[in-house]
């Protein structure tokens, strides 16, 4: 497996789940837990994202096929929504809809599933980067090695919630927007490149 790839695939699947930005929200949703509870429900929220994420790594090409759009087309698209989460995140809206969603929840709730799993973590981003991720791999080890990629940053989702509140208290709400805002330039040039590498599958392009 070639090793750019794997950077690729782990930069993207970063970037695009943000585990920094969704640790403060964490924090806000889990306000009034006990630490025992607020790792329940961090670990409910990782293990039912990566459920999600999973089942559209194996069966997402082939509904893509049912239906008649090819790799290339969704790759296109991919990068489009990718590039458009960026812009989101360059100027702070999927952060303020990210707040407003984790408003919505009653404070007794639990918030594993919704909005933390979904669509926080496992949201509509993350599907496409898994889906055009294992699209550009042909081999059973190419698969698990995006798996692999996948489940170390839900890995660093789960650290991140365990340290929203050291985190939020070290980097500040201005720390947090800056690092945000680094992850949407970060994003916009990779969204850029898969529109590229489908152009590129349709014979367009270098």
């Amino acid at each position: 497996m070639d090793p750019n790839f794997l950077i690729t695939a782990f930069v993207a699947l970063f970037v695009v789940i943000d585990p920094i930005g969704l640790a403060p929200l964490f924090l806000a949703l889990t306000a009034g837990m006990s630490p025992q509870k607020r790792r329940a429900v961090g670990i409910r929220a990782c293990t039912v994202a990566i459920g999600i994420l999973l089942l559209f790594s194996v069966f997402g090409t082939s509904i893509l096929t049912f239906i008649g759009i090819s790799m290339p087309a969704f790759r296109i698209a991919g990068g489009i929504l990718l590039f458009l989460t960026a812009l989101d995140m360059l100027f702070e809206r999927r952060t303020k809809r990210r707040e407003d969603t984790a408003d919505e929840e009653e404070p007794d709730d639990d918030p594993s599933v919704f909005p933390l799993a979904i669509p926080l973590i496992a949201g509509p981003g993350a599907i496409a980067t898994v889906i055009l991720l294992v699209g550009q791999t042909d081999t059973t080890a190419g698969y698990f090695a995006v798996m692999g990629v996948l489940a170390a940053v839900l890995a660093l989702v789960f650290l991140m919630f365990l340290s929203a509140s050291t985190l939020e208290r070290m980097l500040g709400k201005t720390g947090i927007t800056v690092v945000t805002r680094l992850l949407g330039m970060l994003l916009a040039a990779l969204s850029v490149q898969f529109v590229l590498d489908g152009l590129s599958s349709f014979g367009l392009g270098s």
